[in-house]
């Protein structure tokens, strides 16, 4: 078997970019698949403040607000900001303030001397809770049990000021939905187990907690402001460290959330996170631009390699089953972890899938209208 230059050279960059992807398997996503899932505590400690923003959420709010309310937590408020809601949200939650007391409601009217937007909501939130440490949530979302606060308390180690949690999509019907979960696994196992190896760059609103000192002492979301998206993972990129910041991915502290149910929605989505991606740290955009260009070019030189000598193609194919093999043996266990089962056996197909798809939805967000909507 004699190789060509030209097919030793592109063999190699093959070879080379599974490396790099196995570095964020073996060294990244590793520590995650190994960590010890701590109990969930006994007793607790502090109480706190549980911050929902809605805007036009009523059939969400009637649904799930009641499992906030029923948490097992001895002392909590949950503070619902409805940000300038005519879908009859407002009634819906004076009534509810009669049936809960620890529940406080935040009005968010229209004003035009601000910019409204969910940040602000945010704020008004955070501005309305009366305890230090703040658990955030959406409107849409449920926890997985009534311990959720629990394990979402304030830590015993006061030097912690952030603690991200984890939110998995229902599942429902067809590829869409399938896409959409495999995306979030793969967004929460990367942004979980950096945290873990003391780089925390981003959380989920749907399941996180921080200290309102944090939040006033780093002057909460000024330095952002003017991007739609990013209350949640701008302000964890601006103020996480290897030290503040902690994981919880306890089964019962897990908040369920309902997924886009078209593809339009879903688009619209990954564009708004597209755009507050571009206001990282140096360092954090570095290595998430790395792990995508890696893995653009692993797949790039891979179908290079099938129009190249057959004796190149068992190469190339070699390549990519090693890649398929040692990946299957630690994303299903990842997969488990995260109440995702039942992905683990399309995980090659839907990581491929999912590559395309993203690729897709960077180039349309380069290149498409520049505004847009949290709701």
């Amino acid at each position: 078997m004699i190789l060509t230059l030209p097919e030793i050279i592109l063999l190699s960059i093959l070879a080379f970019c599974l490396l790099v992807q196995l570095y964020f398997v073996l060294f990244v996503h590793l520590k995650l698949a190994n960590a010890t899932v701590e109990a969930i505590p006994s007793t607790a400690r502090k109480p706190l403040s549980v911050i929902v923003c809605a805007r036009n959420e009523i059939k969400n709010l009637r649904e799930y607000l009641p499992t906030l309310m029923t948490q097992n937590y001895p002392e909590y408020e949950v503070v619902v900001v409805n940000d300038r809601s005519w879908d009859g949200t407002e009634e819906f939650l004076e009534e509810m303030e009669k049936v809960y007391p620890n529940m406080k409601v935040v009005k968010v009217l229209d004003n035009d001397k601000f910019l409204a937007g969910k940040k602000f909501a945010v704020t008004m939130g955070i501005k309305g809770a009366k305890y230090e440490w703040l658990v955030f949530t959406d409107a849409d979302c449920t926890p997985g049990s009534d311990q959720w606060l629990m394990d979402m308390q304030q830590p015993e180690d006061d030097n912690t000021e952030i603690v991200l949690g984890y939110s998995p999509y229902i599942k429902k019907r067809g590829l869409l939905n399938a896409l959409i979960r495999f995306e979030t696994f793969f967004t929460a196992v990367n942004y979980l187990s950096f945290a873990l190896k003391g780089m925390p760059y981003m959380g989920v609103g749907r399941n996180m907690a921080y200290k309102k000192s944090l939040f006033f002492k780093s002057k909460g979301f000024a330095s952002h402001m003017h991007i739609p998206s990013g209350d949640d993972d701008l302000f964890v990129n601006a103020n996480a460290k290897r030290h503040n910041t902690e994981i919880r991915i306890h089964p019962d502290s897990h908040v369920w959330s309902e997924p886009n149910r078209t593809w339009v929605g879903y688009l619209k989505q990954k564009k708004r996170h597209f755009g507050a991606g571009k206001m990282y740290k140096s360092k954090h955009k570095f290595i998430l631009s790395l792990q995508i260009i890696f893995q653009f070019l692993f797949y790039g030189f891979f179908v290079a390699g099938m129009f190249l000598s057959r004796e190149a193609q068992y190469i190339a194919g070699g390549i990519l089953l090693l890649s398929i093999i040692i990946r299957s043996l630690i994303y299903p266990k990842l997969l488990k972890r995260l109440n995702y089962s039942d992905l683990r056996w399309w995980f090659p197909i839907l990581d491929i899938l999912l590559f395309l798809f993203l690729t897709l939805n960077g180039f349309l967000a380069m290149f498409g209208r520049k505004k847009v909507n949290w709701k």
